[in-house]
């Protein structure tokens, strides 16, 4: 009976591996495609940046479900804690670019 418990547990064990293994792969080409749009100059100016922010966004899915477990099936709350903690970062990069923007155009 400590077979199946311990084959379990070990089936459970490679399987997150697994999942930490592709996470760190879909992490890491990420990065590499980043730094390579940046580096080759691929891409320049707002092409550039909308890439940079779509790979951004799509690195940072990776993280929450990869790394954090975070997935369709999750808890409520941690479905409640990912959207809240989005709806802050969004806050604070708008309003940092609403108040560069205005201080830019104040400033021409």
């Amino acid at each position: 009976m400590n077979q199946g418990v311990s084959s379990t547990e070990h089936h459970e064990e490679s399987a997150e591996q697994r999942d930490y293994i592709k996470g760190l792969m879909l992490a890491f080409i990420l990065t590499v495609a980043s730094f390579s749009v940046v580096w080759f100059k691929l891409l320049t100016g707002p092409a550039a940046l909308i890439l940079l922010g779509i790979l951004a966004l799509v690195q940072g899915a990776a993280q929450i479900r990869y790394f954090l477990h975070v997935d369709g099936r999750s808890h409520r709350d941690d479905l409640l804690l990912i959207l809240f903690t989005s709806l802050i970062v969004l806050i604070i990069v708008g309003g940092t670019i609403w108040i560069l923007w205005n201080q830019h155009a104040r400033m021409m």
